[in-house]
């Protein structure tokens, strides 16, 4: 039977900032959002990042905005599944429109722009075989213009009743003008202007229903560039913006969640 509406409020914690691979805030946030979706088909929604403590702003020109919002992502698409037989599976098509906003108080003074910025999305994944790939593709159209893949390979586990563990493995892709858009104006990358592969995820997710509408979830993940000389020197002097021991390429992240459907 066919929902006219249900609601989902999510709660994520994560260790560090990570975007595209590369470490955006080196310290914790949190992740509140919820999405109401009508009819099986179209949602609407939105999240925002919460620093926890004062380094991120520190280390990225902000000031403290600890216990404070620096961003706000506004979203709407169109979502559904469609049984495509035994041999096939389900497919899972979702696009959607995303606004990003920025808070004023987080722009870097010497920019003298806004960070703001708004996405065209595309995800499917294809259910019903021991590998379920999934195809991410983001279309940047007010920052740089830029161009972003991924592509996932994961298997579900059931552990026991209400307990899941997912492997996961993927790669992740840019054209020049997504790339540059995040490492050309480093000093020790400057005039960056490189497409290729980007990110590498292995990830392991954990999912425990605590009830009907209450869900329990945890994570660890490695990021990493591994394929391309240029994308890795172009990682390691973007983290290298934490501090003389981060320049490197490779991160190591965990995260906690709990989300309620009704």
């Amino acid at each position: 039977e066919t929902s006219i509406l249900s609601t989902e409020a999510t709660l994520n914690f994560h260790s560090k900032y990570m975007s595209y691979g590369v470490v955006y805030g080196n310290d914790p946030i949190l992740v509140p959002g919820v999405c109401a979706t009508f009819f099986d088909w179209a949602y609407i929604g939105v999240e925002s990042i919460f620093d926890l403590t004062k380094g991120n702003g520190k280390g990225f020109g902000y000031g403290n905005r600890a216990g404070k919002y620096t961003t706000i992502d506004a979203f709407v698409g169109l979502a559904h599944e469609f049984d495509l037989g035994e041999t096939i599976g389900t497919l899972s098509v979702d696009f959607g429109y995303m606004y990003e906003y920025f808070t004023r108080n987080t722009q870097k003074v010497e920019d003298g722009c806004i960070w703001d910025s708004q996405y065209l999305m595309l995800e499917m994944s294809l259910d019903g075989h021991w590998l379920v790939p999934t195809l991410y593709v983001e279309r940047d159209l007010m920052y740089d213009d830029g161009t972003y893949a991924s592509l996932t390979l994961g298997h579900d586990f059931e552990i026991y009743d209400g307990l899941t563990i997912t492997p996961s493995i993927g790669q992740g892709i840019g054209n020049s003008l997504r790339t540059k858009g995040y490492f050309a104006e480093l000093k020790k990358v400057e005039g960056f202007n490189h497409g290729g592969l980007m990110d590498t995820t292995i990830k392991v997710e954990l999912e425990y229903s605590i009830n009907d509408w209450l869900t329990f979830g945890a994570y660890v993940a490695y990021y990493d560039y591994l394929f391309d000389d240029k994308m890795r020197e172009a990682a390691a002097a973007y983290n290298a913006q934490w501090g003389a021991r981060e320049d490197k390429t490779w991160n190591f992240v965990g995260g906690l969640s709990l989300t309620a459907s009704f």
